[in-house]
C-alpha cells in the first residue's frame, strides 16, 4: 500500500511533466512519474515527432529516465491528462515488463485519481516466461 503523501507528491510531479510536453501535433499533453522503493520520483512528458511513429509516450519516457540513471526498483506509475486517458498498448506493456505489478494512477488535470494495477491495465501479458522453452 502506497501512502497518501506519496501518491500526492507523485501525482502532482506528473502534472508539472504536462507543462514540459512537446505535443505540436496532437495537442494532447502527457505528463507521468514513478514512484521507486526508495521514494525517488522520476518524471516524463509525452514527446511528438513530425514521423508520428517516432513520436514516444510519458509513460514510457518516465521509464526510460529512471532506467537510465540506474533506479529499476518501481513502486509507482502515475499519468496525467486533461481527461484522464489511459496508457497505450505499447505503454503497457513496458509497464509490465519493466515495473512488474505496480500500482498506476490515472488522473485528469482536475485531480480525479482512478487507481488500476498494472496487471489488470495488461491481462495475460507477454513476457519474458513466455519466451522459455
Amino acid at each position: 500500500m502506497i501512502k497518501k503523501h506519496l501518491i500526492k507528491k507523485l501525482v502532482d510531479h506528473a502534472m508539472s511533466m504536462i507543462d514540459k510536453a512537446h505535443a505540436p501535433y496532437s495537442k494532447y499533453h502527457v505528463g507521468a512519474s514513478v514512484l521507486m522503493d526508495d521514494e525517488t520520483i522520476i518524471g516524463g512528458c509525452n514527446i511528438e515527432s513530425s514521423s508520428y511513429g517516432l513520436t514516444c509516450c510519458a509513460e514510457r519516457i518516465a521509464i526510460y529516465n529512471a532506467i537510465s540513471g540506474g533506479l529499476t526498483s518501481f513502486k509507482a506509475l502515475a499519468v496525467v491528462t486533461k481527461n484522464g486517458g489511459f496508457p497505450c498498448g505499447a505503454c503497457r506493456q513496458v509497464i509490465w515488463e519493466q515495473c512488474g505489478n505496480i500500482p498506476v494512477f490515472i488522473t485528469n488535470k482536475n485531480g480525479k485519481i482512478i487507481e488500476k494495477s498494472s496487471a489488470s491495465l495488461l491481462p495475460e501479458a507477454f513476457d519474458k516466461k513466455k519466451l522459455s522453452p
